[in-house]
């Protein structure tokens, strides 16, 4: 079993850079480019159990800003649990963490995604 506890330096970049488009397309009002970059986010994060359950915080404050019940409530088991995963070297692959997905299906990483991860692991 791999524990994971600290996003490694290399990744943090990269991670952040997600996160500030985020805001910096909320700020602007433009919803749909704000999720792909939390998605994004999540995938970079999602074996790092702080930053992992930090971008399932930000996607229920988007899901409440939007008003969709089903990303609130999506969103609430994935905070509970989504840390725990990564903790614990369980998460599904490349799962973009949203409620319009299931919490256990692996997906395919983007290629400039797995790029930066294969680089910085």
């Amino acid at each position: 079993m791999k524990v994971n506890t600290v996003m490694p330096n290399k990744l943090i970049p990269y991670y952040q850079k997600e996160l500030k488009t985020v805001n910096e397309n909320l700020q602007q009002g433009n919803l749909q480019s704000a999720w792909h970059h939390l998605e994004r986010a999540h995938i970079i994060a999602q074996n790092y159990p702080y930053e992992h359950t930090f971008v399932h915080w930000k996607m229920l404050q988007f899901g409440i800003k939007i008003k969709s019940s089903k990303e609130i409530i999506g969103q609430i088991p994935r905070l509970l649990i989504g840390g725990v995963k990564s903790f614990v070297g369980q998460v599904p692959v490349g799962n973009t963490g949203g409620a319009n997905v299931p919490p256990l299906r692996p997906m395919e990483i983007p290629i400039d995604i797995k790029e930066i991860l294969e680089l910085n692991s």
